[in-house]
């Protein structure tokens, strides 16, 4: 919890409560299934939490911002955007229904309100969730994710998800977190991709080569 109290000193009592409550439940349900890696439990605030909130650094999501986190697994980084920003709405999906079902216990324990959890893939989102029960926005102003493919193929699977009506200091689109050289990845949309280095917030070796990238849609 230290290491987040480093970079958001200015967090609320509740939300301090929600985010000490990650661990205990990550290893609770670990101990079932392993949603994260036993080796990364050891840095689970620096890799999967603090790296989440590095979006929180280029976007401080307004009230009522729809935001779909693609390919969560184990709720990353959906669940600690969805703590930071409780006026914010955040629908996260995977097609693997045990992550989900974590995901899912995470979110009913956590009493996170603006966050739902839905068994689907990016790409029939809109089409097949009305069968499970739960009923999704249409349209969604930012889409993130963390390095689930390359940005070439993520971006077929969920352009046509991204709404017209702008809420934000920065164009709807996508907040991508994704590590090591991009170059050739991201030459495709070179004239309208913005990257950022989380290293210029986080001082952690772990942060040197990792990145949030952006792509207004």
């Amino acid at each position: 919890m230290d290491i987040i109290l480093k970079y958001f000193p200015n967090l609320t009592e509740r939300q301090r409560e929600q985010f000490a409550a990650l661990l205990p439940l990550y290893e609770e349900w670990n101990a079932q299934i392993n949603v994260i890696s036993r080796k990364d439990m050891e840095h689970f605030y620096e890799h999967h939490v603090l790296h989440s909130l590095a979006i929180a650094k280029v976007m401080p999501f307004a009230p009522m911002t729809e935001v779909l986190d693609v390919g969560t697994g184990g709720g990353f980084p959906g669940v600690p955007l969805a703590v930071m920003f409780p006026d914010a709405r955040f629908t996260l999906i995977d097609s693997i229904g045990k992550k989900i079902k974590v995901v899912s216990d995470v979110i009913d324990r956590l009493g996170l309100t603006n966050t739902k959890a839905l068994q689907i893939r990016a790409e029939d989102l809109g089409t097949e969730h009305d069968r499970q029960g739960v009923n999704c926005p249409p349209e969604y102003d930012f889409v993130v994710s963390r390095a689930v493919t390359t940005l070439g193929e993520f971006v077929p699977w969920v352009k046509k998800k991204i709404s017209k009506s702008q809420y934000n200091t920065l164009r709807n689109g996508i907040l991508y977190l994704k590590g090591g050289d991009l170059t050739n990845e991201l030459f495709p949309f070179r004239h309208k991709v913005k990257t950022w280095d989380i290293s210029q917030w986080f001082d952690e070796e772990f942060f040197e080569t990792k990145k949030v990238i952006y792509l207004p849609l």
